[in-house]
Order: C-alpha cells, then structure tokens, then sequence
C-alpha cells in the first residue's frame, strides 16, 4: 500500500488557537460539510473522527463525511467496552456497503484518562481496559471476517451463534487502527492491529517503537503498519514559518491563562482533556517536550504549556521542508501520516497546495527501484 495521509474532522472550529468545544451548538453542519471537503479537495486519503465522553457520536459524524464527499474515508475512533463487537461489526460493514467500499476503518482507544471513561459509566483500570480492547478486536474481526456462526467464550464477551450477514465490500475488510505505549497496548496492538498509531516523537525514539512493536509482532506472525501523528505549521519560508510557531505559542499562552489551568477550561479552548490524561504515549511527549526542538524542526513547545492531551507536536518549515522532515520517518517504517492543524481548515487548504504533492512526490521516489 503506498502513503497513507490522514486529516482529523470536527464538528465544530475548536484548537488550541480558537474556538471552544463549550461555547455555541455542538455541531456546526456547515462547518463539518465545508471541513471534510476541503480535506478531499487537498488530497487526504481519510479523517480522523475523534471520540470522548462528551462529544457528539462519531458513526453519525462519519455518515454524514461519507454522503458530503465524493472519495474521502473515515477513521472512526471509538472506545471499546460500550458497544458490543458484533455490532460494531455490522455498523462498519453497513457504512462500508452504504459509501462504495473501501473508505471505513476503526480506530480503538482503550482510554488514558480515568475521569472521560467514568462519564460512560466505565470504572475498568488500565491493564483491564486493554484485555478488554484485545478481546473486543478479535471478536470483530471474527464477525467482520467468518463465513459462519461462531461462539465465543472469554473474559469479557459471550456469544453464540455470532454471524454477519453484511462483509466489507472488498477484500481485507475495514482496516483496524490502534494506539497506546504502554506494556499492556503493545501486547495487544502487535497481535490485532493493522496499523499502529504513534504521536510524533522524535527519530529515533520513533525508530526504537518501531522496532519494539516489529519484534513483537513478529512473535505472532503478523506485520504492521504504523501512523505518525504530527501538527505542520508552513509557511513560505522557514522564518517565517518559526515566527508563526511562536505566535500560536503566545495565543495558546494567552487562553490558558484567561481560562485557568486545567479540567474543564482547557477542554473549553479545544484542548481534550487538557492536563488529565494518564496514558504512557503523552507521558512519553511530556518527556520528548523538556526540549523544545528535535531533529531540527520537530516542535514541542505547545506541548510543554498545554501538559498531557494528545498528539501536540508539530513540524515546522517550508512545505518541501516539512515534506522531507516527515519523509525521513517514512524510511524507517512510518507508511501513515495523521496531520491536522493550528488553524484547522485554513490549514487543511494550504497543506493541499504544496505540502501533501510534495509527501507524495517523495514516497514515489522513496518505492522506485535504485539502478545500478
């Protein structure tokens, strides 16, 4: 499979710059119509649809994505322990038939932060909540996969007669993302998932992960994917696109003090859970954000002021800059890129103009054979 370039949608304009997740309706139609377009327009192959607590259902976002655009897929993050498998199954597999084929994959979050899981009604500590996703993948991909009823017998799960009448439309099906650092996610990433989701450490902390999770794959017979998630900021020089760095540094700053640290109010400038989560990925950022700047353009400086949260990093440059910034991580196994933006649709459209040709200009040339 060549380069994979996925965006991220919402269903209203929130960051870390601009907007709330608080103030105003929940989902703003034209927005999101008007979002995912631009991202089919500049190129990108799928969105991730995001998932918390309070946030509004990701397959009903999805469906609309998928009747507003004519080609873009969809990466539908979800939590498992809340819906059941088989259904999940069906859910994907109709989508799947309903938008052409082809354009449906899952993402599984087993959930770093306590207090969002506890919202649903979800108590599981953390090793628990990643049996319970290893379980949960299995069971789906039986579903998605078996040509007969099956019964299942587990920890978590218990079926009999599971069955499908709804398959994906082509062949391998909907594709099965999955993130974590911790012990236990690499237990269960390795033996289920088609593509491992990474945030965006520097080199080679990226390329010790890579080959950790390549080994333990290994054991089980199985190869991965893996996705990097990073937050370009462009522009058409590389001072000035270091000055843009430290201007949404400064807005960033700016909120965060207007609002108070913390909880609630970070969530309210468009940081999810903003200085709680307990995942080993962002303890792993916080640890790469003690220095501002990796690998001469990998910036973390958002990621220091906001504290644990997600994916923060972002790469800085020129769009050939960037382009070749981020294809050095394609040379050493990263076949998936997640980019979204400070300035989340303005930067969609401008990454489309330069950025993602030049992405896959270079991974064009990366595949072609070398002559002698």
């Amino acid at each position: 499979m060549s380069l994979e370039i996925l965006g991220m949608v919402g269903t209203k304009e929130a960051s870390e710059t601009r907007g709330s997740y608080f103030d105003g309706p929940a989902v703003d139609t034209a927005y999101l119509t008007r979002f995912a377009q631009a991202h089919d327009t500049a190129g990108f192959d799928r969105v991730l649809i995001g998932y918390s607590a309070v946030s509004p259902d990701g397959f009903a976002v999805a469906g609309h994505v998928l009747a507003t655009t004519p080609r873009l897929g969809v990466l539908i993050a979800h939590r498992p322990g809340f819906v059941q498998p088989t259904l999940v199954a069906r859910k994907l597999a109709t989508l799947d038939h309903l938008s052409g084929g082809g354009r449906i994959a899952i993402h599984h979050i087993s959930g770093g932060n306590d207090a969002d899981q506890r919202r649903d009604g979800d108590f599981a500590d953390h090793d628990t909540r990643y049996a319970r996703t290893a379980e949960f993948m299995d069971v789906l991909r039986r579903t998605l996969t078996s040509d007969t009823p099956f019964d299942h017998e587990g920890r978590f799960y218990r079926f009999e007669g599971a069955y499908s009448t709804v398959k994906p439309v082509r062949p391998g099906g909907i594709p099965l993302f999955f993130g974590g650092q911790s012990d236990a996610a690499v237990q269960v990433g390795a033996q289920h998932a088609d593509t491992y989701m990474l945030f965006g450490e520097p080199l080679e902390q990226t390329a010790e992960r890579i080959a950790t999770l390549r080994a333990e794959a290994a054991k089980h017979g199985r190869t991965l994917r893996f996705s990097l998630s990073t937050r370009p900021i462009i522009a058409d020089t590389e001072d000035a696109a270091w000055a843009r760095a430290e201007t949404i540094l400064a807005e960033t700053r700016r909120r965060v003090e207007a609002a108070g640290a913390g909880g609630v109010a970070g969530a309210a400038l468009g940081i999810r859970s903003f200085g709680t989560t307990e995942s080993e990925s962002s303890a792993r950022m916080q640890r790469a954000a003690r220095q501002q700047v990796h690998d001469e353009r990998l910036w973390f400086g958002v990621t220091a002021l906001t504290g644990p949260g997600g994916n923060s990093s972002g790469h800085v440059g020129t769009p050939q800059q960037v382009a070749d910034a981020l294809l050095r991580y394609h040379e050493i196994g990263v076949d998936t890129f997640l980019i979204r933006g400070f300035d989340p649709y303005e930067d969609v459209v401008e990454w489309g103009k330069e950025l993602i040709p030049a992405l896959r200009a270079g991974a064009d040339r990366v595949r072609e054979p070398q002559l002698a």
